[in-house]
């Protein structure tokens, strides 16, 4: 084991945050500040400095495990677990067709580790039936950002630029508790005498920070941002020349806004007309601005269009595609913006390209080595690839990911998984999900092998191994390689971890996502490059020997569309949005709506962090956060068990009673399984376009529950 440190960068969210680690003589792994990158300077939440403990061999697998006749997951060797995958994979193929056989991915999952998986659904099983939780992350807003600029990038600016801006709205964020280190880019944003304005239904400790915080009726972020931009044209605060020069579809979009005048905006939404004057004039009376989202405007039914109409806010003032203002979506899981750049998305190839371009094809498959006709077309969704488990799909392959917790409708969906014929799971733990399974294949995990990710900028970065993993646990990347063997393809799937990378950079290139100038050496001298990055740039002129004429290294783009945007006639698109409700208003029977988050002590589904005994210290269990009227109806005290039901289900949590929530709306965080299960809750309606379920509303009852 080694005995040096090891700069890295933490395994969680799309922060990425740098830090070292070091083995220790007692065999754990200790985590100490880096404070060289930039995004966290040092800084690390309580999930990245307890990180290492998830490495321990008493918490994660150690070696396959295959259901036996007895219904009972034991111990086998790797041989007789891949054979069975193999087997299982290929009969049901044979017999139903490849579009039999789905497979779900990650956005925790490294690039190289994406693209190989994408590319194994395609190339060796030949189905369309691949999709990624990253899809309940952030699609609605990439979906919006490429109507309106040609291009998806989570934020096509550093971070660093945040504090320099004169106003930034945040919408439908809690970064203090979901992303802690970014929080110091609003501290000093303030300290810089710039403003923070927080859209919330509660008051979060992020809307403490805030110099405005709006507390809109949950899922009316659409008419907000749509009374905000009447605003804007009614007070004369439209930038002309902009819009003139730079954009186009303005009309449309303005006779939209117009029908959403300020009345009528806070009669939907419960944010006064003097807040809807006073947010504007925060954000105009700057030289700059931002608006940030994150999942609470996105992840809606009308999510692509909500966050359209924020992006229009954006163009009609001139605050994008200029230094120190522009639209940025703050991505949510480690690898969410790589993960769907590289092909795990159902409709995308590697470079971000689309699955249904001829060219995009014949590009991709020239690299990969097939016929063009031999790939498979867009499929399903990430929910709708779920809904059809048991169904259609007969068979599933799964890595990094555990829809029992996560995915809306949850019972449903557990349902579906226990209805297939065949389950394969690669995990680092058994989570819920590979608790179903036939076959659990041991991974390793961050600290124990080499990948490249791209954080919440675009930033491409390189997570280096520090430790040996335990015997008995494998790559996914291996994973991979002896599956596509077994099932007839031996070539094409190296174990390597940069081979896999130099053929992502051949894929991805003249891609919107285009890495072809990244390489493995780069990223440890410059740590991270910023995508774009194409191979090279301009030549560097030798003089009088035209043979020393050498290719500049591309820089990396970490700021986008400052000349043009990615649009054929570089213009930015408006597209003209109207208010309409949730997929399930409040009724007489379920009258208060429901919306669900993060804490800051757990992760995702917290199959992961729920293991590691001082954050579940921190934050032990679900519970149910309400206002107090709404617990005095109910006649509930703070820790009774309160009863949450809506149309797919009920689940039981503690109650939370606090003023920082409105009174016709509930809380809960959806970490946790059981009883406690948030998402057994949540409405899967599907965003039109972006197909994101609509996890930030839907309408319940709440029952009071006997101890």
């Amino acid at each position: 084991m080694q005995s040096t440190a090891t700069p890295t960068h933490c395994p969680y969210c799309a922060l990425q945050c740098g830090m070292n680690l070091t083995p220790a003589p007692d065999g754990t792994v200790e985590v100490s500040e880096r404070a060289d990158f930039p995004v966290n300077r040092g800084a690390l939440c309580g999930k990245g400095r307890t990180a290492p403990a998830v490495l321990a061999r008493n918490v994660r697998l150690t070696s396959p495990l295959v259901r036996d006749e007895g219904g009972t997951l034991v111990p086998a060797s790797w041989d007789r677990a891949l054979h069975r995958i193999a087997a299982e994979l290929g009969r049901t193929r044979a017999e139903h067709g490849p579009d039999a056989v789905g497979v779900f991915g990650g956005g925790g999952l490294t690039n190289e580790k994406a693209y190989t998986l994408g590319k194994f659904a395609r190339v060796v099983l030949g189905t369309s039936q691949i999709d990624y939780n990253g899809r309940f992350c952030m699609s609605s807003a990439a979906a919006a950002g490429i109507k309106a600029f040609g291009l998806d990038r989570g934020l096509p600016f550093p971070l660093e630029d945040i504090p320099k801006s004169g106003c930034v709205i945040l919408v439908g964020s809690n970064l203090a508790e979901t992303m802690p280190p970014s929080l110091r880019f609003f501290t000093e944003l303030k300290e810089n005498g710039g403003t923070l304005i927080v859209i919330d239904p509660r008051r979060t400790k992020t809307a403490e920070q805030a110099d405005l915080h709006l507390a809109p009726r949950p899922g009316t972020d659409l008419a907000l941002a749509l009374g905000l931009l009447h605003l804007v044209i009614a007070e004369g605060r439209v930038d002309e020349e902009y819009v003139r020069e730079r954009t186009a579809g303005w009309e449309d979009a303005r006779a939209a806004a117009m029908a959403h005048w300020p009345e009528y905006v806070e009669r939907i939404t419960g944010v006064s007309v003097p807040q809807l004057r006073q947010a504007v004039r925060l954000f105009c009376d700057p030289e700059s601005a931002m608006v940030l989202t994150a999942r609470g405007p996105e992840q809606q039914s009308k999510g692509t269009d909500t966050v359209g109409a924020w992006i229009n806010l954006c163009l009609a003032t001139g605050r994008a595609g200029r230094p120190l203002s522009g639209y940025g979506c703050l991505t949510g899981q480690g690898n969410g913006q790589g993960g769907r750049e590289h092909g795990q998305k159902a409709d995308q190839l590697p470079g971000y390209r689309k699955l249904d371009d001829p060219a995009a094809r014949a590009h991709v498959a020239e690299v990969w080595g097939v016929d063009p006709d031999s790939l498979p077309g867009p499929g399903r969704s990430a929910y709708e690839l779920l809904d059809a488990l048991g169904g259609d799909i007969r068979s599933l392959l799964l890595m990094a990911s555990n829809p029992v917790v996560s995915a809306p409708r949850a019972a449903h969906i557990e349902e579906r998984i226990r209805s297939l014929d065949f389950l394969a799971v690669c995990d680092v733990v058994l989570s819920e999900t590979a608790a179903l399974a036939d076959v659990v294949l041991p991974v390793t995990q961050w600290a124990e092998e080499t990948g490249t990710t791209t954080n919440l900028e675009g930033r491409v970065l390189l997570r280096r191994r520090a430790i040996t993993p335990p015997d008995g646990v494998r790559s996914d990347l291996e994973v991979l390689h002896e599956l596509a063997a077994r099932l007839g393809v031996e070539k094409g799937f190296p174990t390597d971890p940069e081979e896999v990378f130099e053929e992502l950079r051949r894929a991805s290139a003249g891609g919107a996502a285009d890495y072809s100038g990244i390489t493995y050496r780069r990223l440890v001298e410059e740590d991270g490059v910023f995508w774009p990055c194409p191979a090279a740039a301009e030549v560097v002129d030798a003089g009088d020997d035209p043979a020393r004429d050498t290719p500049t290294a591309h820089p990396g783009t970490p700021r986008l569309f400052l000349d043009r945007f990615a649009t054929p006639d570089g213009r930015a698109r408006f597209v003209p949005v109207s208010h309409r409700p949730i997929a399930e208003e409040p009724d007489d029977e379920y009258p208060v709506l429901l919306t669900t988050g993060r804490v800051v002590a757990q992760y995702q589904s917290g199959a992961q962090t729920r293991r590691v005994a001082e954050l579940n210290a921190a934050a032990p269990g679900p519970f149910v956060e309400l206002h107090p009227r709404l617990a005095a109806r109910l006649g509930a005290a703070e820790g009774d068990p309160v009863a949450v039901v809506s149309r797919r289900g009920r689940a039981v949590a503690p109650a939370r009673i606090t003023n920082a929530i409105r009174p016709d709306t509930v809380f809960m965080p959806f970490h946790w399984p059981g009883e406690g299960r948030a998402n057994t809750l949540t409405n899967p309606a599907l965003d039109p376009t972006s197909r994101m379920p609509e996890f930030k509303a839907c309408a319940v009852r709440l029952e009071a529950v006997e101890r």
